[in-house]
């Protein structure tokens, strides 16, 4: 009763904010002249701020060395454990345009939000849609605004790090543009795949580990840095668990149940 009542309230709180959300935003989105709407990208992220203060059982920990100049453009790449990790890297203070299914696009309130920020939709079923997600990231970065990528595709159906896709490193060599990988840990059961239920007290944390320099790699070396971007995630990961990045691999080899 006590997590129902929970959940109740605080998706209460998320609707509200969201509806009182959008009229602000779109005021910002109509004085915005930067080419990449960064303000108004900003003033969205800052949903997901509010979204995290409301919910007092996530304790939000943030590590690691903040990017000093926020019109340097990154490549961000993080692991995926559930739904909270948008609301959650959000608190991140400066703006990166975010690939996201195109599903999301299509609710109301949030999807007019999304493309008044400038976010990219991807078609996971289309994968000419992913072509066009990259070119519109090319464009952002080159007009020195950070994307952010989950390159596992989606979120964990259980506590592993999936395959990463090789698309978001493609960009960054293409482009000669730094990668930022983030470690996510303790927001899976914040919001877990396929349950409306928000979990109980929760430390999460968001820790930003070394940026990671292209200049001079070529399409060649792409596998090489994805392996070795997801393998300091997964090391990361695992520090945060209190394991060993073996056991947070063998749970990526384990089989997947998947829920009715």
């Amino acid at each position: 009763m006590v997590s129902t009542l929970r959940s109740v309230w605080i998706w209460f709180s998320t609707v509200t904010l969201i509806i009182v959300w959008l009229p602000l935003l779109t005021c910002i989105w109509i004085f915005d002249r930067d080419p990449v709407r960064y303000r108004t990208g900003l003033w969205f992220r800052r949903l997901g701020l509010a979204m995290t203060r409301a919910n007092p059982a996530w304790r939000v920990h943030i590590s690691g060395s903040l990017i000093a100049n926020p019109r340097r453009p990154y490549v961000v790449i993080s692991n995926h454990q559930s739904l909270a990790d948008i609301p959650i890297i959000s608190n991140l203070p400066w703006e990166m345009k975010w690939m996201a299914k195109v599903e999301l696009f299509k609710l109301p309130f949030v999807g007019w939000m999304l493309r008044m920020a400038g976010d990219i939709p991807v078609d996971r079923q289309d994968r000419r849609s992913g072509a066009q997600a990259l070119l519109k990231a090319k464009e952002y970065l080159r007009q020195k605004c950070s994307v952010m990528i989950f390159p596992e595709g989606t979120r964990s159906p259980n506590r592993c790090i999936g395959p990463f896709n090789d698309g978001a490193f493609h960009l960054a060599v293409r482009e000669q543009v730094a990668i930022l990988p983030i470690a996510v840990e303790g927001s899976r059961d914040c919001l877990p795949k396929r349950s409306w239920r928000v979990g109980g007290s929760q430390d999460i944390f968001l820790h930003l580990l070394p940026v990671i320099e292209t200049t001079g790699l070529t399409s060649e070396e792409v596998p090489a840095l994805r392996d070795s971007v997801r393998t300091l995630i997964v090391t990361e990961v695992a520090r945060l668990r209190g394991v060993s990045p073996e056991s947070v691999e063998r749970v990526a080899d384990s089989p997947v149940t998947t829920q009715a």
